[in-house]
């Protein structure tokens, strides 16, 4: 029977039909089939599936994360917001076809090659969706996140991405496995029978071709005008709402967005009121410092040595940057773990400090944050942006003592812009493009093992070290990262297989071997080991900024005595490594740094931390988000269960979040956080310290 007549029969009453659901379901299943009897036939089809398999990927993330969304209204929210934002990805995505279609005249639809075509189409659109449903697994197996800026950089560094991918997952196995799912569906759908339903009843005269093409592209021009990703409900679970959206949509969002006007977006204040406020929270970093600028609309500052009358200690400086180091990770924070008994050791020799919180939750926010001591800004990291180079870094402030400043990376640079950064910023660049390959003695997608990047590293000390110079350098590692993969035979576990435990047991050997190896030089004892993380394995939680979850380790190393071993339990975070080291070389400087001393600072302890868009202020017990549209959400915080509850809003910490984030958009936006020469550097101090100020002391030597 032919099942357009089929499906108009009537339904006997006395059958299961007759009930309302079923008369309802049995209506859209004739609407769907009518529809099919059109040119634009096959579009219906793919939008069925599209959104057919939208869903069954939104159910496949939920099933994954069971133990971390509300199980109440939102969820279905969430499903029903989802829906919305399926249906408009695919109104989108599949306008140009049905007008594709409409266009194609009615020989040439009939003809066996177009035919051919339409049908291999058909197979490629069933692959790629399932396609997209396998990355989105993957991704948010990585990251607990719809697409977002993260995969826009995928798509950009594909070199380092691909190859990860190549050897964290088995593709051939992946492939195969999409290839015969697709063809799997798609031989279903020819046994409906509906696109045979579809070739055979195509014809159609021009005029309403057209209307239906014209439908398609008014729908499409609605759901760009009227639907948006900042339209999605504040949700308090932040993985209820990302389950409301729809991965294609959200990764070409992320492209679009990449960046966020502060003003525009985010609550603001009168500018010179921010910076009013943001000057009496700098004030707070020790009562003897002074401001040396009348611009109001500045962090410039003189900040004295914190021990007057005792010289400064220019030490060499060798800050690791470990990969994704959680605090957790660490028995020094967490006994029931026992990954890092080299880190460990270290500790107990360190000034160690228990309270510092990443800016971020990627390795460029890390860096931006442990160069410039600035505040993560909306948006993409300044590593990214343009007109980011010489601008006011810790390495500008070594180099105005004569320091030779290097990053040394065991990866391609061009990652992450990291390079043009560093380069454009007064740091000599060495990285895997700069050594022998006889200089690698094992390496994955992303880069050298830390083993070599290490050698790399000692190697560069002696050089600096025969100059007479003292040297910094910014040593970035990638072993503690997907693929996990590192030589075999230098720990207990297994390469790659072992997950995460086996990279962070490397990682953690790796260091020990690295200090025993600069034991046995001459610089040694002259120099400061930092350890630190870039940001925390994992980001993931409930709440839009999970403040536990930026919880990372920072232990200063003096072998030789000059910095006391101890326990800093002040609150931190990344922006104030910077200033809190120069502190204890007892330097002083001119400083556009937004960290403070926390050895030294009498202010209240705070920390700063975000994400791309949400960016917050953490002091003990409260922390104050804000969020686009001009959003303000402020929680207490217990962090012994690690449990946000929404307070009513306290002005007070609002503006001193608002002062942080507005100021340190304005002076990005403005090129305003620039370097100082160390002519202008002595030019801020005053009268009563130029004695010791960096001229006196280099015309002195």
């Amino acid at each position: 029977m032919d099942p357009i007549k089929r499906a108009s029969m009537p339904i006997d009453s006395t059958g299961s039909n007759s009930h309302p659901e079923a008369r309802g379901a049995s209506r859209f299943l004739t609407f769907f089939k009518q529809r099919l009897t059109r040119r634009d036939g096959g579009v219906w089809i793919t939008l069925g599936i599209f959104l057919l398999v939208n869903f069954a990927t939104r159910l496949a993330l939920l099933a994954k994360t069971l133990w971390a969304v509300s199980w109440d209204l939102s969820l279905v929210a969430a499903f029903a917001w989802g829906f919305l934002f399926d249906l408009g990805t695919a109104l989108i995505v599949f306008a140009p076809f049905a007008l594709l279609l409409a266009i194609l005249p009615t020989a040439a639809f009939r003809a066996g090659g177009t035919r051919i075509i339409l049908h291999l189409a058909a197979y490629l659109a069933n692959a790629l969706l399932l396609f997209g449903a396998v990355a989105e697994w993957l991704f948010w197996d990585e990251f607990s996140v719809r697409f977002n800026f993260i995969a826009v950089d995928y798509l950009v560094y594909t070199t380092e991405v691909i190859a990860n991918i190549r050897e964290s997952y088995p593709l051939p196995l992946v492939f195969t496995g999409i290839a015969l799912g697709a063809a799997v569906t798609y031989a279903l759908l020819l046994k409906t029978g509906w696109v045979s339903l579809w070739f055979d009843r195509a014809d159609e005269p021009i005029g309403r071709r057209w209307r239906a093409a014209t439908g398609w592209l008014v729908g499409a021009l609605v759901v760009v005008v009227a639907l948006d990703s900042s339209r999605l409900p504040a949700f308090a679970n932040t993985f209820n709402r990302e389950l409301a959206k729809n991965g294609l949509w959200s990764l070409f969002a992320a492209f679009r967005n990449n960046e966020l006007e502060y003003d525009q977006f985010y609550t603001a204040m009168p500018v010179d009121a921010a910076f009013a406020q943001l000057r009496t929270e700098l004030a707070s970093d020790h009562s003897r410092t002074l401001p040396t600028t009348p611009d109001r609309r500045d962090t410039l500052r003189w900040v004295p040595a914190p021990r007057p009358g005792e010289p400064e200690l220019h030490l060499n400086v060798i800050q690791i940057t470990v990969e994704s180091l959680s605090a957790d990770f660490l028995s020094t924070f967490n006994r029931a773990t026992h990954l890092t008994p080299e880190l460990d050791s270290i500790a107990r020799k360190s000034l160690v400090f228990s309270q510092l919180y990443a800016t971020g939750t990627r390795t460029d926010r890390g860096m931006e944050a442990l160069t410039l001591a600035l505040p993560p800004t909306p948006g993409r990291s300044l590593l990214k942006r343009p007109n980011n180079a010489n601008l006011f870094t810790l390495g500008s402030v070594f180099r105005s003592r004569n320091y030779d400043t290097a990053f040394i990376y065991g990866g391609y640079g061009y990652f992450d812009n990291m390079n043009a950064f560093f380069s454009g910023n007064g740091y000599r660049v060495v990285d895997r493009t700069s050594v022998k390959d006889s200089d690698i003695t094992f390496a994955n997608a992303w880069g050298a093992c830390d083993g070599d990047l290490y050698r790399w590293t000692l190697r560069e000390a002696d050089a600096s070290a025969a100059t007479g110079r003292p040297f910094h350098y910014f040593v970035m590692t990638t072993s503690n990262h997907r693929p996990y993969s590192f030589p075999d035979g230098m720990i207990d576990l297994p390469s790659k297989v072992s997950g995460r435990a086996g990279a962070i047991k490397y990682t953690d050997f790796a260091i020990g071997e690295f200090l025993r190896q600069a034991a046995t030089k001459p610089w040694f004892r002259n120099t400061v080991f930092v350890i630190v993380a870039d940001h925390c394995a994992s980001v993931a939680g409930k709440a839009a900024l999970p403040v536990q979850n930026y919880h990372i380790p920072l232990m200063v190393y003096a072998p030789g005595g000059q910095i006391a071993p101890g326990r800093v339990e002040s609150l931190m975070s990344q922006v104030d490594y910077a200033p809190t080291l120069l502190s204890l070389l007892n330097w002083s400087y001119a400083s556009r740094f937004f960290g403070w001393d926390v050895v030294h600072a009498s202010g209240d302890r705070r920390a700063l931390i975000g994400n791309y868009q949400r960016v917050g202020l953490y002091e003990p017990g409260i922390l104050t988000v804000l969020r686009p549209l001009k959003g303000v959400d402020q929680y207490g915080y217990d962090p012994e269960s690690f449990a946000l509850t929404r307070r009513e809003t306290d002005e007070d910490y609002v503006r001193e979040t608002v002062a942080y984030y507005q100021s340190a958009s304005y002076l990005c936006r403005n090129g305003l956080y620039r370097s100082l020469t160390m002519e202008e550097q002595e030019s801020h101090a005053p009268i009563a310290t130029a004695a010791h100020s960096p001229l006196a002391l280099k015309l002195s030597r």
